[in-house]
């Protein structure tokens, strides 16, 4: 298997390396298939964080590969391709398993709520375009790992859970910027800030087994309202955190 990836020569310590970014970001596979253990056991708090390892190894891994110039070392292995098996498992599959597991829709609209996230999901990855010049999604970036998360936090009524739901499969297919809190320069320091708020409260939610006290459901209903729109609002006022 070595000596396939390294092209049948002596391997040099930089495609060693390279190489290790990319068993970085398959690890998360090995996350998510401890995540659908726990959440067929009806385990979902160990499921979420297995999910927020995830999403810590998600967040990682691109930097790194920038820093070590993956794609030049690397050319036949193609490390988008590997983020997005990764990300749909994580960001889509898992989440929407874990919505119909719980059954909080009640049946049989949770199957269908779980259905249509993997099937809009599938076809938003195909899309080519999903990304704008200044890095904002186009279209509901299938964030589903942040949507059911804070679904539990707020242990959401079957209709909200259904409007939530409804409402992203649609905004996955409409022209309508998201954020990406990292990449986005316009508002970056609030961006990152409200991201790392919105983390935070979820994490503390997660020890208090989503026994949160109001403040804590306030807080990531706050954060998340805002992450959610400020693509949006940002996009219709394009001069808006433009220095």
């Amino acid at each position: 298997m070595i000596r396939r990836v390294f092209n049948y020569r002596k391997v040099p310590y930089a495609e060693i390396r390279a190489f290790s970014v990319h068993l970085l970001t398959a690890s998360g596979s090995f996350l998510a298939f401890l995540g659908v253990v726990a959440a067929a056991e009806h385990r979902f708090i160990d499921m979420f964080w297995w999910l927020g390892l995830a999403l810590l190894v998600d967040g990682i891994d691109g930097p790194i590969a920038r820093k070590v110039r993956v794609k030049e070392v690397l050319p036949n292995w193609s490390g988008d391709t590997l983020d997005n098996i990764i990300d749909y498992v994580t960001y889509v599959l898992l989440p929407a398993f874990a919505l119909y597991q719980s059954g909080m829709i009640g049946e049989p609209w949770s199957f269908v709520a779980a259905g249509a996230i993997v099937v809009s999901s599938a076809i938003y990855y195909a899309d080519t375009g999903m990304k704008t010049d200044e890095y904002f999604f186009s279209g509901f970036p299938v964030v589903w790992n942040m949507v059911v998360f804070t679904l539990f936090v707020i242990d959401a009524s079957a209709t909200t859970a259904m409007i939530v739901v409804s409402v992203s499969v649609v905004l996955t297919f409409l022209p309508i910027n998201f954020l990406h809190p990292v990449r986005v320069k316009r508002l970056r320091p609030l961006n990152l800030a409200v991201c790392l708020i919105w983390c935070a409260l979820g994490g503390y939610s997660l020890l208090l087994h989503f026994e949160s006290p109001a403040w804590v459901v306030y807080g990531v209903v706050a954060s998340g309202i805002y992450l959610y729109c400020i693509g949006g609002l940002l996009q219709f006022f394009p001069d808006l955190g433009k220095s």
